[in-house]
């Protein structure tokens, strides 16, 4: 496998992820489809006003998201491949504009494929990366860039961070699917068949 796929392949899913979050708030009620952290966060300020109107709709979306992930989980048990997991979501993603269901209905169901995503590919290159939030990614970077700067000697304690350039394409990446994601929303009537049309390049090219 060409050094670079890894790379394409991680870079690819955070767009994805990056489209699914920017639609998912801008049509789907202010909710995260992909940003557990964002939901979480938003869920509580809402409590806290004692509005639960708004509290339920930032919840609901993370028992979506785990069921996801435990089905792909599970799809990776069973078939040792994380292709049946993106194209289950890219599918998600391509009829979930076409059901007869609400904007409500809608973000768990892309919730749902966000958390199959999560864990079905987990490690690109040797690096541990999550394809749906960037907080992690953001301080491996740093990490990697204080390494580079100033390399230090080796301590069980300050594990090296390895492939800078893999880290910073992974959020960059989320930045640009957001904003490609914020742009097809008022130019195309089905803006999630763009992350899906991605999913299957990656499985497929």
């Amino acid at each position: 496998m060409s050094p670079r796929r890894p790379v394409l392949h991680a870079t690819a899913l955070v767009i994805v992820a990056g489209i699914a979050d920017a639609v998912g708030y801008l049509t789907m009620g202010g909710v995260f489809t992909a940003n557990m952290t964002g939901n979480t966060v938003l869920a509580g300020i809402a409590a806290a006003q004692h509005d639960w109107a708004r509290t339920w709709p930032h919840i609901a979306p993370l028992f979506c998201f785990f069921a996801g992930a435990m089905v792909s989980r599970l799809l990776l048990r069973l078939t040792h491949r994380s292709a049946p997991g993106l194209l289950i979501e890219a599918g998600l993603l391509v009829l979930v504009d076409f059901l007869p269901i609400g904007p409500e209905a809608k973000v768990l169901v892309v919730a749902f494929a966000m958390g199959i995503q999560a864990s079905a590919v987990t490690h690109f290159a040797g690096s541990a990366i999550s394809t749906v939030v960037v907080t992690s990614t953001l301080a491996r970077a740093a990490d990697s860039a204080l390494d580079r700067l100033w390399p230090g000697e080796e301590h069980p304690a300050v594990p090296g961070v390895p492939n800078f350039r893999l880290l910073a394409l992974t959020w960059s990446g989320y930045l640009i699917g957001a904003i490609v994601g914020a742009c097809l929303v008022p130019l195309v009537a089905w803006p999630l068949l763009v992350p899906a049309a991605i999913l299957l390049l990656v499985v497929f090219v």
